[in-house]
């Protein structure tokens, strides 16, 4: 009889291991589709962020291009360069910013 209690018994340990083995087997299941739609969700918006990107990038594009359609004096860019102790680049760029107004340029350079 003793080893038939053994072997009731050992059959009672087995399916409560198999109920927490299936109850592992479930919480890890769920985790993994919880995952696989976290990882949608990241894709999703890591395409979001390209596309804000690419935005950003043509947005500077046409800035830089308005930019370089306004026309400036050379001489301004020499008195503001000389006279401020800066770049020419820089001294152009701020001219440009201000549509070729040098004293708006100057007043901004000075702030």
């Amino acid at each position: 009889m003793e080893g038939a209690d053994e072997g009731g018994i050992e059959r009672v340990v087995d399916s409560k291991d198999l109920q927490q083995q299936s109850k592992a087997l479930d919480k890890l299941t769920d985790r993994v589709e919880d995952r696989q739609l976290d990882s949608t969700r990241v894709q999703e918006a890591m395409a979001s962020i390209a596309a804000s990107a690419e935005a950003d990038r043509n947005a500077m594009r046409m800035r830089e291009k308005e930019l370089a359609a306004v026309k400036i004096n050379a001489a301004d860019v020499d008195i503001i360069a000389n006279e401020l102790e800066l770049d020419r680049k820089v001294a152009e760029r701020t001219l440009r910013e201000h549509k070729g107004d040098a004293v708006a340029a100057i007043q901004h350079l000075l702030r």
